[in-house]
């Protein structure tokens, strides 16, 4: 699913509303008011003026806060001068100086710093909006995490229930370790490799397995994380990512959930297509222009191969797609068993028959299975798993939490059993179906 961060305009109109504010209330503050001279000597016989300086043809000075309705000096000007304001000044012990402050500073004072906080606020919001960049400049920078050569502990040892994808990738772990042998002969390798299957397969941690093999730096980003709300950044975190690939060649780039960034063109109308489609467009050039022989492999996957865009899976570009299906009952044995490693289990523990019990599942579910069995057994506190936490956790996991409190009459609970006692008479009768391993009524 695309992810697109959408800019909400009143972010926008709340921004400015709050810089308004804050101006008017600086301007107000700061601002000198113009007042006659026959006001200011008045002012001054009420004894409301605390200081001024005298210019050469005008009085600048302040009022105390009881001269203004909100209690608070103001400032005041008038364009008159009186050449015996010096004595009326002494005579009322008002402080003054010879010449009148410059009100430029304050003037640009009272403009810049309402523009200031307005940028602030505006880079506040757009920082929430682009995942808490650190700065304008890294927006077009790649969100890619990047894992070295000694921080990846996964190999094809972690990887099970795939033997043909692994086959397929060897090759590859062979061209990152000797891209020479290669280049010898002439013979150039793929420059993407796309895996394709159903979530929860291991797409993600073979592209690791594939590095962790080869020693190599991985790059993996998300297909969602290259399309944002500003046109173009999608494009320059494109060529970023390519950029950095480059400099740590070997290495390998993966995205995952490519269908998110690679969706056909042309489908749609919706807003953030253009960017997308953009975005696509530099993918597109990159694959085309880096050398296959600098060493840099792209790997994406994705679930929904249909939708991709023709030109991203001509050859050249991803031709080479390695499908990472469902696993059988052996590769589910292997699942398991890798799973099981660092897991107490006990000695009644069966994995062909957990295998059984768990046609259609994938890696993640097996997984999710025996972390839920592990569960079960320290919810019970014993020191080891048993098979009996492996069967509640399977039905667990394919038909949810039991409905211990749900009341079920005889005569219902009595259809329902010949129901199934049906259901198990037919899968015994028929040749080639799967064993019948347990029947329960249970809601």
């Amino acid at each position: 699913m695309e992810k697109h961060h959408r800019f909400s305009i009143w972010y926008l109109l709340i921004g400015i509303w709050i810089v308004l504010l804050l101006q008017h209330s600086i301007v107000s503050m700061l601002a000198i008011r113009t007042i006659p001279y026959s006001e200011f000597l008045k002012l001054l016989k009420e004894g409301k003026v605390t200081e001024v300086a005298i210019g050469t043809n005008q009085i600048q000075g302040r009022l105390a806060g009881d001269a203004s309705p909100t209690g608070r000096s103001i400032l005041f000007r008038t364009v008159r001068v009186d050449p015996e304001i010096a004595k009326l000044l002494a005579q009322y012990n008002v402080t003054f100086k010879g010449e009148v402050e410059s009100t430029f500073l304050r003037d640009l004072f009272s403009w810049v710093v309402p523009i200031f906080l307005f940028v602030g606020v505006w880079y506040f919001f757009m920082k929430r909006m682009t995942g808490q960049q650190p700065g304008f400049m890294t927006l077009g920078k790649s969100k890619a995490k990047v894992y070295m050569e000694d921080d990846l502990q996964v190999t094809f040892d972690h990887v099970a229930g795939v033997d043909e994808a692994k086959q397929e990738l060897m090759e590859i772990v062979e061209f990152l370790k000797e891209p020479q042998k290669f280049a010898e002969i002439g013979g150039k390798m793929p420059k993407g490799v796309l895996l394709v299957g159903p979530p929860g397969t291991g797409k993600t941690l073979l592209a690791k397995a594939v590095a962790g093999e080869s020693h190599v730096p991985f790059f993996s980003m998300s297909g969602s994380d290259f399309v944002e709300m500003f046109v173009g950044l999608g494009a320059a975190r494109v060529r970023d990512l390519f950029d950095q690939a480059k400099k740590r060649a070997p290495c390998i780039i993966f995205i995952d959930e490519l269908d998110a960034l690679g969706k056909a063109r042309g489908i749609g109308g919706a807003a953030g297509h253009d960017e997308r489609e953009q975005t696509l467009n530099q993918l597109l050039v990159e694959m085309d222009g880096f050398d296959p022989t600098v060493g840099v492999v792209l790997m994406a996957a994705t679930n929904r191969p249909e939708i991709l865009d023709p030109a991203l899976l001509r050859p050249g570009r991803f031709d080479r797609h390695i499908l990472v299906d469902r696993p059988d009952k052996k590769g589910r044995e292997e699942i398991l068993k890798v799973h099981l490693k660092n897991v107490k289990v006990g000695d009644d523990v069966d994995v062909e028959t957990i295998a059984n019990m768990t046609p259609g599942m994938v890696g993640a579910d097996l997984a999710n299975l025996v972390n839920e069995a592990a569960l079960l057994a320290v919810r019970r506190k014993k020191k080891k798993v048993t098979m009996k936490e492996f069967e509640e956790a399977v039905e667990r996991v394919i038909a949810g939490l039991e409905k211990k409190n749900r009341l079920i009459n005889e005569e219902e609970r009595k259809i329902v059993a010949y129901h199934e006692v049906g259901h198990a008479l037919v899968a015994l009768s028929l040749p080639g179906t799967d064993p019948v391993k347990k029947i329960s009524i249970i809601p």
